[in-house]
């Protein structure tokens, strides 16, 4: 009786939460070594489930860097990177979008249907979503190849799938008017997305537990992380490698009137509701000063 009572108890916790979210719309993030574990990738779309039908929105948004390095080796073709960004010449951008578009994106839609709901996948080229041209090698020191940037989003077609009731599940490539293709960042996508579907929340699924004020230390996560010291912190070297483009995300999502943003360990069973719809919350959001 008392499990059935902890039980209840949970489900009062969370009303405030589903009451305040009702209508609204989040953009979770997610790749890596999340997409790579079966077990952790089921209990995230669960949760992603979940959300729809208590009235949240949510839009994904997903990485799959592992994935295109695997098919890279299988075609005998070396990846390399700068800065954390992946070199694409004209043949690796069409491995990363064959990757991207027409294996990952389909995985999770057919996840998403396999357990009761319905997806809808898409690449930022669909509905001219994401207007993108090429990353200026001023910006990076060197010449990337067909690695974009982001110029423009047109968030209609992201608004007529959620209005038929489909989760979206977009791929992080967009093109520009001459045809050309390019990969974009997926963290960088994310943080775009949330700020032209002004989102009610911004989510980073990693593989770690948030920002640590001590990398070193376990238990040194930071709850929340104001603008001007996470800045500072990148500055210094703190938060580096692939967590600097999902902070500097989050700074740009809540400075555009993103209400909150989230850092969480994708890799914790349910880390979605957890950090949703509970008072503790588990990872680090980045807020106004």
């Amino acid at each position: 009786m008392d499990q059935i009572i902890k039980k209840a108890e949970v489900l009062i916790e969370s009303l405030p939460y589903i009451k305040q979210f009702n209508g609204k719309t989040f953009v979770i993030k997610y790749g890596g070594s999340v997409l790579n574990n079966d077990k952790i990738k089921k209990s995230v779309i669960e949760d992603i489930i979940l959300l729809k039908y208590v009235g949240v929105n949510p839009v994904i948004v997903h990485g799959g860097g592992p994935a295109i390095s695997k098919t890279m080796e299988a075609y005998e073709k070396e990846s390399c990177f700068v800065k954390g960004l992946r070199v694409t010449d004209a043949e690796t951008m069409k491995i990363v979008e064959m990757v991207l578009v027409g294996k990952v994106n389909k995985e999770i839609i057919s996840l998403i249907n396999q357990m009761g709901a319905r997806g809808v996948g898409i690449s930022g080229k669909d509905g001219s979503l994401i207007q993108a041209s090429r990353l200026c090698p001023e910006n990076i020191g060197e010449d990337l190849g067909f690695v974009g940037q982001v110029d423009q989003v047109n968030p209609e077609i992201v608004h007529q799938i959620i209005a038929g009731g489909y989760i979206p599940a977009i791929a992080p490539v967009g093109g520009n008017d001459q045809g050309e293709t390019f990969n974009i960042n997926a963290d960088t996508v994310a943080g775009q997305l949330a700020i032209s579907l002004e989102s009610e929340k911004l989510i980073f699924l990693t593989d770690v537990d948030g920002i640590r004020s001590n990398k070193e230390e376990a238990d040194s996560r930071v709850s929340s992380l104001s603008i001007s010291r996470a800045r500072k912190w990148i500055q210094e070297g703190k938060i580096k490698g692939g967590m600097v483009p999902k902070v500097k995300a989050c700074i740009e999502a809540v400075q555009s009137k993103v209400q909150r943003t989230h850092i969480i360990n994708g890799l914790v069973s349910h880390a979605l509701l957890l950090e949703i719809f509970t008072d503790q919350g588990i990872g680090t959001m980045i807020v106004e000063d």
